[in-house]
């Protein structure tokens, strides 16, 4: 499946998911996924070059990595984030993939193996993957992990003269064992960040925290990132609603249910992982998987509303299922609702037991703020 924002001012966006078929070893699903990658790029009009960012998700990411960093999936130009979140379709290996069609120059320049530089209309955005403290035989703390995790980012940002604070817009966390080392990520990230000065008084980072692994055994934590560099004032803005969700904050996790970039001639609307909640920070409808969705995507669409998007506006969902018996009803009521959608459903708890769904995406809308930057 492929979403794409276009625009002839600064080009065009594309979304792109696949899935392996069943019954295929896991090389000939590897080699499935790149014949079809490489067909849709070409139905899209799109060169390979293009590609910004790939994350591929895994069923068993300790036999098969190796054979993933050897495939042309895996190339020094682009982003590549490789995770343990099964896929629930019954395939070993699923890609979600994006790309971006500039008329004007746009340059690439990696800074080091886990952070590459994109430079396109003057702006400047970091995309950090496995990040992780690279341990197969020493097990340290979550919360020790946490914070070198979240200094290594640190680090590279304050090389390009960015900080934490006013730069990264997103992050993606995995925790392995989540009902057991989420907390201690929690603690630890919200000590750190209050050393950066994000604090519920100021702002924090739409992120997702979700169970999931790098292919390291010893790694508990590991992390994804996108910051833009050249921010500047009015371009950042928040998403709530607090008549159907709860500030982070009242229930002591430092995260931003949304947050929109704007540009001159669109928006990017970054939702965090969203759950069956409400405004006073419980969980809606325990035990029942399919209204927990159904809450879960309002949620999303309000938190979309309070910044004049709507659910239309997605350019993909990534789904994460606590238990995989629910995947066949989930799968068939999300193909159903959003038919034409880039989507991912994988095996992934989420932080509190009793929440079986969660979603997160990407929205991007049309825009008109002469005074801003384009994309």
């Amino acid at each position: 499946m492929s979403r794409s924002f276009c625009s002839p001012d600064s080009g065009n966006e594309h979304f792109l998911s696949i899935k392996a078929p069943e019954g295929m070893d896991f090389k000939e699903q590897i080699n499935f996924v790149q014949k079809r990658y490489r067909e849709m790029q070409k139905q899209l009009h799109i060169d390979p070059a293009t590609a910004i960012f790939r994350r591929i998700f895994l069923s068993d990411i300790l036999n098969q990595a190796a054979f993933v960093r050897e495939s042309e999936l895996v190339d020094g130009s682009t982003a590549i984030s490789i995770v343990q979140q099964p896929p629930l379709s019954g395939s070993k290996i699923e890609l979600l993939a994006y790309h971006i069609k500039s008329p004007t120059l746009l340059t690439k320049r990696r800074l080091s193996p886990n952070h590459l530089l994109v430079e396109k209309n003057g702006t400047r955005h970091l995309w950090s993957t496995r990040l992780c403290t690279c341990n197969s035989q020493t097990l340290i703390s979550a919360e020790e992990q946490t914070h070198e995790v979240f200094h290594e980012l640190i680090d590279i940002l304050a090389e390009q003269g960015a900080t934490l604070r006013d730069h990264c817009v997103r992050t993606w966390i995995y925790v392995k064992d989540v009902d057991l080392f989420y907390n201690a990520m929690v603690d630890s990230r919200s000590k750190l960040f209050l050393e950066q000065d994000l604090t519920g008084s100021t702002h924090y980072i739409a992120s997702t925290g979700i169970e999931g692994a790098c292919s390291h055994t010893c790694d508990l934590v590991a992390m994804d990132a996108y910051s833009n560099l050249d921010l500047v004032p009015g371009q950042v803005s928040y998403l709530n609603d607090f008549e159907h969700l709860c500030a982070t904050k009242n229930y002591n996790v430092t995260f931003e249910r949304g947050t929109r970039i704007a540009y001159a001639d669109r928006a990017h609307c970054y939702i965090s992982g969203t759950a069956s909640i409400d405004k006073a920070g419980k969980v809606v409808h325990p035990g029942n998987v399919m209204r927990q969705l159904e809450r879960a995507l309002d949620n999303i669409d309000c938190l979309l509303q309070s910044c004049s998007a709507t659910l239309a506006d997605m350019m993909y969902l990534i789904v994460y299922l606590r238990d995989p018996s629910d995947f066949t009803r989930v799968d068939a009521y999300l193909r159903n609702r959003f038919p034409f959608l880039p989507m991912i459903i994988v095996q992934g708890a989420v932080c509190r037991p009793a929440w079986l769904v969660e979603a997160e995406g990407i929205a991007i809308t049309k825009n008109r703020e002469p005074a801003l930057s384009l994309f």
